[in-house]
């Protein structure tokens, strides 16, 4: 029996390495910011090199802040088994925060300041079976 297929929803934002997934952006080998989507060229404009790199991201940050989405995304952001669900900024230093789902955590358990850790989850599957993922945030001390 073969393994289940899987892909992520959109390619080259996520790596998974051999200690769990990580998140590819760029820092500009100019000014060293860095930047989540990766850049092709560095919109910092103190920035004399305008010259990004892919770097792998902390798997690790601080929860900024965060919302409740209660309405139902369009279809071409498809999720099996809709239903409101929590979205963090996550600051993962170096001046960079990013925007991800939160998972493994109820609204009322939520605290800003709290350390999360970058995961990978299924969206919905695909016609033929396979599972399409996204990244996420869950608390630091939680198993998935």
């Amino acid at each position: 029996m073969g393994e289940a297929a899987e892909r992520f929803v959109v390619e080259g934002l996520v790596e998974q390495t051999s200690a769990g997934p990580r998140l590819i952006g760029s820092r500009c080998r100019g000014c060293g910011t860095f930047y989540f989507p990766q850049k092709a060229s560095c919109p910092n404009p103190a920035c004399t090199d305008k010259a990004p790199v892919a770097a792998l991201l902390p798997d690790q940050g601080t929860l900024y802040s965060y919302t409740l989405q209660r309405y139902q995304p369009p279809p071409l952001f498809r999720m099996d088994g809709w239903e409101p669900y929590l979205l963090g900024l996550v600051d993962l230093g170096e001046g960079l925060q990013v925007m991800g789902m939160l998972t493994g955590v109820k609204e009322q358990e939520v605290r800003i300041g709290m350390t999360l850790r970058l995961v990978t989850e299924p969206l919905y599957c695909d016609d033929d079976g396979t599972a399409v993922l996204t990244y996420k945030f869950t608390p630091a001390g939680t198993a998935l």
